[in-house]
């Protein structure tokens, strides 16, 4: 694990890194994932489970599985206990666990380790640039009855993930936006005046990279929806792709999957205006609200 991975990544990070540990060690020596299993009373599923961050872990069975995998350097079986511990930790999200929905927590975690996050929004303002007021527009727009405390928590939550593109060491955000979110009217013209300024200030950032794909393009690649794509520093984490629905989302990070979106997204920088055009296209919108 990198030293920013260590400071930043939260648990769910933490897991993948372990499981990735885990998954080569047993490869190396050849074992199955039922030989495993055996090990610690468990089903093949479960080292399935393992292997791909998607359990915590307990310790008693980390210990079984690295006397399995021939690790017996007591430094070594410290240092992969303690990083199982931090894994089991919840994450800086837990005093806001009322207002973040538990399938979002993963991206949450995620999205605080990734070196590079790649995403196309066609409908709204990413979320890492939108101001508090665009953001109180878009809840208020999608009925969600909450109260005023709710709303104020949930904003709160948005404007912590934000700090992560000004931090010491901030990732990559490359960001194709669809030109009609940039003129959807979310929460009137003083609401997106607001909201147009702060993608002009942000796209001046060193480590964001804004495109605006415009309605010229007609029919294009990225019309089934919006999309994310996460990078990491760590060779032994994959890229992962995150999808989000109404009441859920999806994570994927096999490499034909990765990759078709990975084609999609590089399409769509293709379609899209040149980044050194952003901010001369923001400022024609601007004049336009």
């Amino acid at each position: 694990m990198t030293e920013s991975q260590s400071e930043f990544g939260g648990p769910t990070v933490r897991r993948m890194l372990v499981g990735a540990q885990l998954r080569r060690l047993r490869t190396e020596l050849g074992l199955s994932r039922e030989e495993a299993g055996e090990t610690i009373r468990a089903s093949e599923w479960k080292i399935h489970r393992l292997e791909n961050g998607q359990v915590g872990f307990k310790e008693r069975d980390i210990i079984d599985l690295l006397r399995l995998y021939e690790v017996t350097d007591p430094d070594d079986v410290a240092a992969f206990l303690l990083l199982i511990r931090e894994a089991n930790t919840p994450g800086w999200w837990q005093h806001y666990g009322d207002v973040l929905p538990r399938w979002f927590r993963t991206y949450v975690d995620l999205e605080s380790a990734a070196t590079l996050i790649r995403t196309y929004e066609g409908q709204f303002i990413p979320g890492l640039l939108q101001t508090d007021d665009y953001m109180r527009a878009v809840i208020g727009g999608a009925q969600l009855e909450e109260s005023s405390e709710e709303m104020g928590r949930r904003v709160r939550l948005r404007m912590a993930r934000q700090t992560l593109l000004t931090r010491e060491h901030p990732p990559r955000l490359w960001a194709v936006v669809d030109e009609a979110a940039m003129r959807r009217p979310v929460g009137g013209p003083e609401v997106m005046r607001g909201q147009l300024e702060r993608l002009i200030d942000a796209s001046k950032l060193p480590n964001v990279t804004l495109q605006v794909l415009p309605f010229a393009v007609g029919a294009h690649s990225g019309m089934p929806g919006a999309f994310s794509i996460l990078r990491f520093a760590d060779p032994e984490l994959p890229d992962v792709v995150y999808l989000e629905h109404l009441t859920n989302a999806v994570y994927l990070d096999k490499r034909d999957e990765v990759e078709r979106y990975l084609d999609v997204m590089e399409s769509l920088c293709d379609d899209s205006e040149h980044p050194g055009r952003t901010v001369e296209l923001l400022e024609r919108i601007l004049d336009e609200v």
